[in-house]
């Protein structure tokens, strides 16, 4: 059985909703409101300086991504997103792979944004 297209929408919107709440909450409160130290250990291991500076930018960054996934409905800040989802989840494995086994890691929290990136670009799939 088909799902009807209003109710489609309705999913899209939700998980567009849920989804930019995520990036939003990633970007304002372990950057920008309070540094955490899982953030500071992360560029560290790239040897970037300043710590703070670098990841309050990240956290604009987020910020910004939030508000285009939700003031528009275009499909290129979901691909942006996954993309980034998926980057930056390897650069965690590679550079500081003991943050994967912590409490709330990376690859819980990154494949469950990469699913509500496929649920938005398959509920909101041009007809």
């Amino acid at each position: 059985m088909a799902v009807p297209d209003v109710r489609l929408r309705q999913i899209g919107l939700v998980a567009r909703i849920a989804l930019a709440l995520v990036f939003f909450w990633h970007g304002l409160a372990p950057k920008i409101l309070w540094l955490s130290p899982g953030e500071a250990m992360m560029i560290e291991a790239h040897g970037l300086a300043p710590v703070d500076l670098l990841a309050r930018l990240a956290g604009l960054a987020e910020i910004t991504l939030a508000l285009l996934l939700l003031v528009g409905r275009w499909r290129w800040p979901l691909a942006l997103a996954a993309a980034l989802l998926v980057a930056l989840l390897l650069d965690v494995a590679l550079f500081t792979p003991e943050l994967l086994v912590q409490a709330f890691n990376p690859v819980s929290t990154n494949l469950a944004a990469l699913a509500l990136c496929w649920v938005v670009w398959v509920a909101e799939r041009p007809t």
